[in-house]
């Protein structure tokens, strides 16, 4: 007779839900360490190349990068710790006692879903709270190349506008609406297509109508001369936004902050859709380690004597990863308006959510 109890053991749920957290967290340490190692080969040579960085400055960039590894990870690491724990539990024939005991295929993964959405609970508040803010410093440092970067959360790096024909690079954007404030400006003068001139300063601060370049150097291709002037005024009529609008990382934005950009976007008529795919991405995004049980759930059934768990497990690892590649797919097209926010960010969790179901209940059957 079928147990109609959707945890008709508390024992075998803790049991279940311990080797699912276990196996999960093994593996992401496993993945989070490799990859901080090959990122840190990579990164090291230009963090010390900067004159005055030296080992705490290495320290620093790991201790920003193992959050945003962490939580990039984590769906993929919860997959195949799932994964790791129904292949051993197939082998060992303990969910073909479960089965005998009267439990469906829901009840023997039941365990590991409950214990998924408060994996998915922490994933989303870790996200808010620490990798936000590391991806907002690192971000900011490396645009820096590294160097010391001033202690403003609102700082952005590479910003580029159109002033009519004229092109604007700002190295870095510093604070929000009339604090804004703009390091390392240059400004491309075009005429007919080409460059007929350059405006380079060191700083531009807003006044009425436009901004105040500092340290200002003036080159003319006509004549192939530079001037240097303290002072100059330029960009009239460009405002604060075209800049600090002007690259929204959804990544790099915590929950309020990303709805308020997108607000900040509506009113100066730019468009939102990437802002609103990543906000829905802020949801759908740690949701979808719910999913990953479900996925690697055909690794748990089927007789172990059999000599198919290691192609199960494979067939299960290929619909996790499939989902990944959909994901990414999906928030690209909602990214470039050609899906609507919402439906670009979770069409892939319903759509591999029925396919999950599908394969269970053939493994049951």
């Amino acid at each position: 007779m079928i147990n109609l109890n959707f945890l008709p053991s508390r024992r075998i749920a803790l049991y279940m839900a311990r080797l699912f957290l276990t196996r999960s967290l093994a593996v992401l340490i496993m993945l989070v360490m490799v990859l901080m190692a090959l990122d840190l080969l990579g990164e090291s040579g230009k963090i010390l190349a900067v004159p005055g960085n030296g080992e705490p400055d290495l320290w620093r960039y790991v201790s920003l990068r193992v959050p945003m590894l962490a939580s990039r990870f984590l769906p993929f690491a919860v997959l195949l710790g799932t994964l790791i724990a129904l292949t051993a539990l197939n082998q060992n024939s303990e969910v073909v006692a479960m089965k005998a005991a009267g439990m469906s295929a829901h009840q023997v993964l039941a365990p590991m879903i409950f214990a998924s959405l408060l994996v998915a609970a922490a994933a989303f508040a870790f996200n808010e709270t620490v990798v936000v803010r590391a991806a907002r410093t690192i971000d900011a440092w490396s645009g820096a190349d590294y160097k010391p970067i001033p202690p403003d959360t609102g700082v952005l790096n590479n910003v580029w506008a159109r002033d009519g024909e004229r092109l604007v690079h700002v190295r870095q954007v510093v604070g929000r609406g009339a604090r804004a404030r703009l390091e390392g400006v240059t400004i491309y003068q075009r005429e007919g297509g080409a460059i007929a001139g350059m405006v380079d300063a060191r700083q531009a601060r807003q006044r009425p109508g436009g901004w105040r370049l500092s340290d200002v150097r003036i080159y003319d291709t006509g004549m192939n001369m530079v001037r240097k002037v303290a002072e100059m005024d330029a960009m009239e009529g460009v405002e604060a936004t075209r800049f600090t609008l002007a690259r929204i990382d959804a990544a790099s934005e915590d929950f309020g902050s990303l709805n308020q950009a997108i607000v900040d976007l509506d009113r100066a008529s730019r468009p939102t859709a990437a802002a609103r795919s990543g906000w829905w991405h802020k949801i759908s995004g740690p949701f979808s380690i719910v999913l990953m049980p479900l996925l690697a759930g055909l690794a748990a059934f089927g007789l172990a004597r059999s000599g198919q768990v290691l192609i199960r497990a494979a067939i299960g690892m290929a619909l996790g990863f499939s989902y990944f590649l959909v994901d990414n797919l999906s928030l690209a097209l909602g990214n470039v308006g050609a899906y609507p926010p919402a439906l670009a960010a979770w069409a892939p969790f319903l759509l591999f959510l029925f396919i999950g179901e599908m394969v269970l209940v053939r493994s049951e059957e």
